[in-house]
């Protein structure tokens, strides 16, 4: 594990806390030449209300995930994520692996497992490489 790796997993947490989700708070930091270049949590997209969820507790189709948030904030930006480290509170999806490929981010470290590994594996595949912490 590279030197800060641990203490950008706990700033990913603590930006988690921002999220009005309540099934899941999922925070992410890009960080690229030793800098923040952006960060995100999961949530609806700006200008909607922050609930998450419907009446039955599932969460509504347009909300995004930390990563996407991410990405999407550091290419308004006009920054470029390409050669980039993205750490997140849990490992991503599919979709969100599909995004860190094309934004060039070349590393991914999470701490936790999302019960699918579909995410992970497709970053592997398209040789991002990929690092769950050990739980300290």
């Amino acid at each position: 594990m590279q030197k800060f790796d641990s203490k950008y997993l706990a700033m990913a947490a603590i930006w988690a806390e921002n999220s009005y989700c309540k099934r899941r708070k999922v925070g992410a930091l890009i960080v690229k030449d030793g800098m923040i270049i952006s960060d995100g949590f999961n949530g609806t997209p700006s200008g909607f209300e922050n609930i998450c969820e419907d009446d039955s507790g599932i969460t509504k189709p347009y909300v995004l995930h930390a990563e996407a948030n991410a990405i999407t904030k550091v290419a308004k930006s006009g920054n470029s994520a390409e050669g980039s480290t993205l750490y997140i509170t849990d490992s991503p999806c599919m979709e969100c692996a599909k995004l860190i490929i094309q934004s060039g981010i070349k590393r991914v470290v999470y701490k936790d497992e999302y019960r699918l590994t579909d995410g992970v594996d497709l970053l592997r595949k398209a040789g991002v490489e990929v690092e769950k912490a050990s739980q300290e």
